[in-house]
């Protein structure tokens, strides 16, 4: 599911891939307006299935960070108010979710769009983090 879910450089919030036309995307708001919107080649558009978060070791796919918060959260929205929240809350926050991320690399405007999200995706009843089923060829 997470591979229609975009996140649109330079605007707020996520989106939902509706369609593709000859140059463009045509896409959806995940709030209660539900705005459609062309999104052109122009535009910087990645889908939260290619997004990783730095860790010590490697880099882990959103969709895992967003499943442990989840299941610390126990499926509702994060307790954490991350428009007012102090960089050591942030930090806390992200520590839970992802225990080994990079301290250097993982910025605080970085936490606070991970809780965003979170909260956009809950609302919207998206939950469903699991890793994609990849199917074995070999017999």
């Amino acid at each position: 599911m997470l591979e229609k879910i975009l996140a649109i450089s330079g605007k707020p919030g996520l989106y939902k891939l509706l369609s593709r036309g000859n140059n463009s995307l045509i896409v959806e708001t995940l709030d209660a307006q539900k705005k459609r919107m062309p999104v052109f080649g122009a535009d910087k558009v990645i889908s939260l299935a290619d997004i990783a978060m730095y860790t010590d070791d490697e880099e882990v796919p959103l969709r895992r960070v967003f499943k442990n918060i989840l299941e610390k959260e126990g499926g509702k929205k994060t307790s954490l108010d991350y428009k007012k929240a102090s960089k050591d809350e942030l930090a806390a926050f992200m520590g839970e979710a992802l225990p080994n991320y990079d301290r250097d690399r993982v910025y605080p405007a970085d936490m606070k769009k991970l809780a965003q999200w979170y909260n956009i995706l809950i609302e919207n009843e998206i939950t469903d983090f699991e890793e994609p089923k990849t199917e074995d060829t070999e017999e």
